[in-house]
């Protein structure tokens, strides 16, 4: 197994246009479809560390889930704004490309070619 790993939505343009860069450039990965197999706390605590990212930075605010739980209210702490990510996984920003101990966001897709360096 790859210790490559595309958290990917088949459904989002640009998660599509990630793996195909990964698949252009010939990297062997793992794809997660993230909605069907939802990451764990630990791992969605590892990508946020890897990614250097608060728990808000890493959802999609424009989904209606984030509007209809009041995901931005300021007094929620991380702890519950990743309990909502785990609930509602279509709140996690998407294309995720993890390597190792390095993390990215495929938007723009191009992104992950640091990670192939």
């Amino acid at each position: 197994m790859s210790d490559l790993t595309i958290l990917h939505n088949p459904r989002c343009s640009k998660s599509r246009a990630t793996k195909q860069l990964l698949d252009e450039n010939g990297a062997d990965y793992t794809t997660v479809e993230y909605l069907k197999d939802t990451p764990s706390r630990e791992q969605l605590e590892n990508i946020l560390k890897l990614l250097g990212y608060a728990p808000r930075e890493l959802m999609r605010k424009g989904e209606a889930v984030y509007k209809e739980k009041n995901l931005s209210d300021e007094s929620l702490t991380d702890d519950q704004l990743i309990d909502a990510m785990l609930e509602n996984p279509i709140l996690i920003e998407r294309p995720i490309v993890v390597h190792g101990d390095r993390a990215v966001i495929g938007r723009p897709p191009e992104n992950v070619l640091e990670l192939l360096k």
